[in-house]
């Protein structure tokens, strides 16, 4: 049990480290965004409940080096045609700690806001919170260049 979780951990670690981007995974699962359909945000009736959909493994697609999971096949085919249409921004990573200089701090897909039509993720609802109450355009502008730093590192 030991040895096999051990050739699961090491593959698991090789896998993000070959990535040419990071991507917010579960540390011990591996699940993108929590595990969460990341197209699902994306409809209109989800998006008026403020509600995310469970993925499962029985639909997934291979992007970025790690298994995108969605609760059907369109929805996966959706993604898998247009990937980048769907992928939040910073990969699935916290925007506020991005934009608090906490660094790449993952997120379960549970706490979400769409700003100027892209989905954010957040690791709490207080950074969700201080995004929509405060200038999250500036919050962005400081997001956004601490990803293109992080990600040039990852190149």
């Amino acid at each position: 049990m030991i040895r096999s979780f051990t050739l699961w951990l090491l593959v698991t670690l090789m896998g993000a480290a070959s990535a040419a981007e990071p991507v917010s995974t579960h540390w011990l699962t591996g699940a993108v965004i929590g595990g969460k359909d990341a197209v699902s945000y994306y409809e209109s009736a989800n998006k008026k409940a403020h509600k995310e959909v469970e993925g499962s493994t029985t639909f997934t697609v291979q992007h970025l080096g790690h298994a995108w999971r969605f609760a059907s096949q369109a929805s996966a085919d959706r993604f898998a045609a247009n990937p980048s249409a769907y992928v939040p921004q910073y990969n699935g990573f916290c925007s506020n700690a991005l934009a608090s200089d906490e660094g790449l701090i993952n997120t379960n897909g549970e706490v979400w806001e769409f700003f100027a039509d892209k989905l954010h993720l957040f690791y709490a609802e207080r950074g969700r919170q201080r995004w929509l109450n405060g200038d999250w355009q500036a919050y962005k502008k400081i997001a956004d260049k601490a990803w293109a730093g992080l990600t040039k590192q990852a190149n």
